[in-house]
């Protein structure tokens, strides 16, 4: 926990340097650029490529903050909602629109949607209005930048600063952050905007310019961009930096917008790429369906403009570039809306059709022979930014590992009443899988410690780590010490009795069900299932009582190899309360931290 803290506050004070410097640096180059313009008519283009790269830094870097901050104050939230997705197209784009304007990307929400699919809780189908829905939440950037409310920049990065180092409510410092993240991006937008006035008597770029009114040009030259970048906000940002100039028209920052939206697709393809089926899948719909839009709106550019200027503020007092700079941005972000819901809502009727469209495009990989290694099949890399949503992954993770878990525990006891030691060498491979999934999820873990956690997250982070060692731990007992038993058996030619098989028949289907319960309560955060399990052990340690009394009595008994025999089932016995007590442990860690302090002062009986 003191690393962690420690952490957060050097990224806070790296964050501030950073600022400041680039502050600075970006507002002392200003002074020579304007100066040049007012004096000479030239440029200065190292000064002014400075200026731009150093307000597009500052620009990107609040943009971050401010969805950092965002998903901090709604994770769970974030959560909640997916959980509670259903086969509803529309709920489904919704639930996309609104994930994407918090974290401020759809590759990353098609990755969610991807994890869903390979969990089983989500058809292609529906995938396809999340991913529609994902595009609706990209706009709020065009929004949020077009608001040019930069006179108050600074201001909402001092108020921001404040909450942020003075106040001792986590929340209020989230709050502060997303505050003074809002602040830059107008900050940023200002001095992008101070770098290029310069351009307006520069004929070249004038000239250049005018090629941006022919559509198809602007749409290349976005998507290009874009692409290269894997950032549409920077491309939206730079466009409306542009419109707020004069630079460009409706008509081109619509094209340029539409492009943006196409090169986006870039950045979901690359992330699909060695990844199962499912993930090509969904990035292939993000690509159709924002080229298909694209196309289906390419025509009706000017009548798209014509809307948008009918429903956006006009200000009649301002004539030429003024008004040009005055008026475009707010229409081209409302373009960018409206192209976005409307492909939505024209689309989202034909999702069956773009799913089944896919599969046939993209089949199912034959099936494989056997022996490839075990890997996990949930930790993607893109959602560690996002911890809320990366701890959840996690948890999917401890399923699948517990799968395996599970079926060693199914398995070792039939093995080591009756098996052969091929039986129970299969058994004892299985646990390398657990170790290659442990050490997965491990460095997963660890890369999500690297992000910047609440207190909350960080407490969910040190409970599943737990929970993960707890369940590592049953699969070692079964591995070295169950398998051990069995070939003990074997070895000393150890029969063992009818009524001694049904005892520890029976102590073992308890076992599994208790196991089968800690898994649930982990994977899915479940409290009711996580005391259910706690509540067993009244019941386990009667039974295993009842089964030493067994042996005792046995102990007796006129058969061959009495002595071998009952230290071997002492020995299951014993072996099986251990996974118990591991399996409790791992409820455990589901439940809040006060019932957690109650259940260890509580004396335990046996496990």
């Amino acid at each position: 926990m003191p690393e962690i803290n420690f952490k957060l506050q050097f990224d806070a004070r790296a964050r501030l340097v950073f600022i400041l410097l680039a502050g600075v640096f970006t507002t002392l180059a200003a002074v020579p650029v304007l100066a040049a313009v007012e004096s000479e008519q030239t440029i200065n283009w190292g000064v002014m490529g400075m200026q731009l790269f150093g307000g597009l830094a500052l620009f990107l870097f609040g943009m971050e903050q401010m969805a950092d901050a965002l998903k901090a104050v709604a994770g769970n939230r974030m959560k909640t909602i997916l959980a509670k997705l259903t086969s509803n197209r529309f709920m489904g784009a919704i639930t996309g629109a609104f994930v994407t304007a918090v974290i401020q990307s759809s590759s990353v929400t098609t990755v969610l949607v991807v994890g869903f699919i390979t969990a089983g809780l989500m058809s292609m189908a529906q995938s396809v209005g999340v991913i529609m829905g994902a595009n609706i939440g990209t706009t709020i950037t065009a929004q949020i930048v077009a608001f040019k409310v930069t006179k108050a920049a600074l201001l909402m990065i001092g108020v921001g600063f404040s909450m942020l180092f003075t106040s001792k409510s986590e929340r209020t410092k989230h709050y502060g952050a997303m505050l003074m993240g809002l602040g830059l991006v107008f900050f940023g937008m200002s001095v992008m905007s101070d770098a290029m006035k310069p351009l307006r008597t520069y004929q070249p770029f004038l000239d250049l310019m005018i090629q941006m009114e022919n559509p198809l040009i602007g749409i290349l030259i976005a998507a290009t961009f874009t692409g290269l970048i894997q950032s549409s906000s920077a491309t939206t940002g730079i466009v409306i930096v542009m419109a707020s100039q004069g630079f460009i028209t409706l008509p081109a920052g619509i094209a340029l917008a539409f492009g943006a939206n196409i090169g986006t697709c870039v950045t979901a393809m690359l992330a699909s790429i060695g990844k199962p089926r499912e993930a090509v899948r969904a990035a292939t719909v993000h690509v159709l369906f924002n080229i298909a839009g694209v196309v289906l709106w390419f025509m009706f550019i000017p009548q798209l403009a014509h809307v948008v200027t009918w429903l956006s503020p006009a200000h009649p007092e301002l004539s030429g570039v003024d008004r040009l700079g005055a008026e475009t941005p707010r229409q081209i972000a409302n373009a960018h809306t409206i192209f976005n819901v409307a492909n939505t809502f024209i689309f989202i009727g034909f999702s069956t059709q773009f799913a089944r469209l896919v599969e046939r495009l993209i089949p199912d990989r034959p099936i494989e022979e056997e022996g490839l290694v075990v890997s996990a099949k949930y930790l993607e890399p893109e959602l560690l930014s996002t911890p809320a949503l990366a701890l959840d992954r996690v948890r999917m993770e401890v399923l699948h590992m517990g799968d395996v878990v599970q079926v060693m525990l199914d398995e070792i006891m039939p093995a080591i009443l009756s098996g052969n030691k091929e039986s129970l060498a299969t058994i004892q491979r299985m646990d390398d899988e657990v170790d290659i999934l442990y050490a997965q999820i491990l460095e997963y873990m660890g890369q999500i410690s690297k992000g910047t956690l609440t207190e909350e997250q960080t407490e969910e982070f040190l409970h599943l780590m737990e929970a993960l060692t707890d369940l590592e731990n049953i699969g070692d007992i079964i591995e070295t010490n169950l398998v051990e038993l069995g070939r003990s058996r074997i070895d000393n030619s150890v029969s063992i009795s009818a009524p001694t098989q049904k005892v520890l028949t029976g102590f073992h289907e308890l076992l599994k069900r208790a196991l089968s319960g800690a898994i649930q309560a982990v994977s899915q955060n479940n409290r009711e299932v996580a005391k259910v399990v706690i509540d067993m052990k009244d019941e386990i340690t009667a039974l295993a009582n009842s089964a030493a009394a067994h042996q005792a009595a046995r102990l007796v008994a006129e058969e061959p190899n009495r002595i071998p025999a009952y230290t071997i089932e002492i020995d299951i016995i014993e072996k099986q309360k251990r996974i118990y007590y591991f399996a409790k442990r791992m409820a455990k860690t589901v439940m809040p931290i006060d019932e957690q302090i109650e259940l260890d002062s509580t004396v335990q009986v046996g496990v």
